[in-house]
Formats: structure tokens, sequence, C-alpha cells
């Protein structure tokens, strides 16, 4: 009797077939990108089609799948894989909409507010001291920290740079001049208790950043407070299902990359998140 001593991952290791959980839609925007990124850069040449290198690249954002298991389903190498996936990223990222051009937008079609808030993108954690930084104290666990604007609709309308997880909401909103922006495009913006202390406006201007009421040790919230909070909570949750529909993206579970590049990273799928979710 002979064993098979042939590693899992060889030429003879096996293939299957998989479905994403995309739109045909999707796809064909993304390798249109791609071909126009070839015809434009005079590639004329790569060892698969543009239609396959998207679906690839699909495969490994949405389902994170490793690139050395699809290389070996698609008869190329592993940094085949990893090249493309870094190039399409920059590619996406680069049509990821700017802070003022997506307020403008929002204030042209006759919108008064944008929901605002942050969230946690979880990381690997690594040694050394350069990724004490990337420790969140709020989460206990080492992440990214990004914030992002939605319509009244939950619809992601930009996401800021991903900055170390020990970094607060409001710290990351002032290196952005998030509300300058908000006041230049003549919107407001409905955040959670996290970003109280934001606006530190007179109390004649009109408000950019609109929160609700924080209870103190000796001064309990009022009748009428907590009703305030309950309306602004009730209002600002459809921020949340953006930032669920942008970490459906597997990729985000837990970045195993560079950390500075879970920018483009982020912009990127949120190009690829509106595209789904306007189909």
């Amino acid at each position: 009797m002979k064993n098979n001593t042939s590693p899992a991952e060889g030429p003879d290791g096996l293939v299957y077939t998989a479905r994403l959980p995309l739109s045909s839609a999707t796809l064909n925007h993304l390798a249109t990108v791609i071909r126009g990124h070839l015809k434009k850069i005079g590639s004329r040449w790569r060892a698969l089609p543009a239609g396959k290198i998207a679906g690839i690249v699909l495969a490994v954002l949405r389902c994170d799948q490793r690139p050395g298991d699809l290389a070996g389903g698609n008869g190329i190498h592993r940094t085949t894989v990893t090249r493309w996936v870094r190039e399409v990223v920059g590619l996406l990222a680069a049509r990821a909409p700017r802070l003022d051009r997506a307020l403008k937008k929002i204030a042209r079609k006759g919108g008064g507010v944008v929901l605002l808030d942050g969230s946690l993108i979880r990381t690997r954690r690594r040694t050394g001291a350069e990724n004490r930084k990337n420790y969140s104290g709020k989460h206990k666990c080492h992440g990214l920290l990004v914030i992002a604007l939605t319509d009244d609709r939950g619809r992601l309308l930009w996401v800021s740079a991903a900055r170390p997880g020990r970094s607060s909401e409001i710290t990351a909103c002032r290196h952005d001049k998030l509300t300058a922006h908000l006041r230049a495009a003549g919107l407001g913006a409905i955040a959670d208790l996290g970003f109280v202390g934001l606006d530190d406006s007179g109390p004649d201007a009109d408000p950019a950043v609109i929160t609700g009421y924080k209870a103190a040790r000796n001064r309990p919230l009022t009748r009428g407070q907590k009703l305030s909070n309950k309306a602004l909570a009730a209002v600002r949750a459809p921020v949340e299902h953006g930032f669920a529909h942008l970490k459906n993206w597997r990729v985000l579970g837990k970045v195993r990359t560079d950390p500075r590049w879970a920018t483009a990273l982020v912009r990127a799928l949120l190009v690829l998140t509106n595209r789904e979710v306007a189909r």
C-alpha cells in the first residue's frame, strides 16, 4: 500500500468552488476599474483576465480568503494575489469621497444633518513598543480607530484615516477639522455621548455637533433629559447599520497587514459597500 505524502497545498491539492455573497454589478464594476487601470499604465498582459482578478480580490476582501489558497486554485503564485489585492485597494481608495465634497453633496440634496460615530477595527497584537499605541483601553484590545459619517438612512458618506486605538474620538475629529467642515457646508452632526465636548463654539452659535446629556455623580439626569437622549438615540440608530455594512467585509475582522495600510483598505471597502447598498 502506497502512502500519500504530497502536501495539501501543493499541485495535487483539492480545489473547491465557493459562492461570494456579492452582486454581479460589483464584480463588473471592479473589473472595469481594473481594465481602465491596465490600459492607463500600458499593461498588455496579466496572468488572468480582469474579471477573474476582480473575483479573486473580492474573495480576499469579503471572505478573508488566504492568498495562498486562492493562488493554488488558480495556478498563480501567492505574491501575485497579494500584489493584485494591494493594487485594487489603492485604485478603489482613490475613488473614496473627500470630507468636504461629501458634505456639500448632502447640502445640495437638501439634507440638514449627518450621523457621526466611531468604531475600532481590531488588529493582531504585535510585540514591541510601536504597537502599544494601538491598544484601546476602552475596548481592551489592539485596534485602529475610524470615524465615519452617514446620512439619515445609514448610508456611508465618508471615513477618516485609521488612527491608533488609544486615540479618542474627539481628538480624531479635531485632527480632521470636522466641525469647521460641517459649518462650511451648513450641516449639523448627531453623535453619541462619546463626542460630548467636540463642539466648543459659543453659546450664541448654532451647534455643529448635537449630543445627548451626560449624567454626573451628583447630578442625575432629569426626565426631560432622558427623553431627549432617547429621541437622539433613535435618530442616530442608522449609523450603526452603516458600520455593520462596512464590517461585513471579513478582512476587517482582524487586520493582519501593516496598520498604515488600513486607511486605504477601509476607504476601498467604503466604495465597494456603497456599490452593494445602492444596487
